[in-house]
């Protein structure tokens, strides 16, 4: 049997904090169910209280929800758009952007610290949580050591890939840098489709092979969808564009010249 709450860990209702009962079942049902246990203004209800321990924070949530259209739009809003909702003030604002600047770092850093990075469902598993819902697309690359350890994650691009925002020059420039051996590409669909357009296949194909050139090599395209993904590699597409890159290299090269350049590229294992 679970011990008897201790009499402060229950709080009373009086004339000056008339919301302690509520709040208390609020936290009682997050800490019991977690977010699953709660609506999206709930959620926000619950982040407004840990700034203001008094007064009522239920309208001023479901007000955000409503203006921003949904919980991951509210903690997206900045300081200035959230002080725009009623009963949100300086503190809250803060606190909030604060919150999504912390869960954005611990996603982060939960990759980095992986051994290797080598499958699509690892890449999906750190990033859909960051890149879910978002309206813009927002194009990521995660740096590899020779071991596929994670170097780096970094956003460099937001637009559709379509627009031509996408510069491979950079890509390796910054892959130089970081002084990588491999990389995966990462973008999401707001429209939560994941099928590659004909764009996403062009400007892939144009990585794989400015990556080539420098003897990098790009492991996989991952485009995240409404809690799904789309994998280049896993499509055979990766190794298409690879094929493609090293018979215009090598066109009048001999097999056994092939052979040896791919290990060189490949770290030892051309297949």
């Amino acid at each position: 049997m679970n011990p008897p709450k201790k009499t402060e860990d229950i709080p009373s209702v009086s004339p000056a904090n008339p919301n302690a009962g509520h709040r208390h079942r609020l936290r009682e049902r997050f800490l019991k169910a977690g977010l699953d246990g709660l609506n999206d203004y709930e959620v926000v209800e619950l982040l407004l209280t840990l700034g203001t321990p008094r007064r009522d924070c239920k309208q001023a949530a479901k007000e955000a929800i409503k203006h921003f259209g949904s919980l991951r739009a509210v903690l997206e809003a900045s300081p200035a758009e959230l002080l725009s909702i009623k009963g949100i003030g300086e503190v809250n604002s803060i606190a909030l952007t604060l919150i999504r600047e912390v869960s954005r770092r611990y996603l982060k850093d939960g990759i980095m610290e992986k051994p290797v990075c080598n499958t699509a469902q690892q890449v999906f598993d750190y990033l859909y949580c960051a890149m879910r819902g978002l309206k813009k697309e927002v194009f990521k690359v995660i740096y590899l050591d020779s071991q596929h350890r994670v170097l780096e994650v970094a956003d460099l691009f937001t637009g559709t890939v379509a627009s031509g925002s996408i510069v491979p020059r950079e890509v390796i420039a910054a892959a130089i840098s970081q002084n990588a051996s491999a990389l995966i590409f990462v973008h999401n669909h707001p429209s939560g489709k994941i099928e590659p357009s004909q764009a996403d296949k062009d400007v892939t194909r144009e990585l794989v092979y400015a990556a080539m050139v420098m003897k990098i090599r790009a492991l996989d395209h991952i485009i995240i969808g409404d809690n799904c993904y789309f994998s280049f590699a896993a499509a055979g597409i990766m190794i298409e564009y690879e094929t493609g890159f090293l018979n215009l290299k090598l066109k009048h090269v001999s097999e056994a010249r092939r052979h040896i350049y791919r290990a060189e590229l490949f770290g030892g294992n051309p297949e």
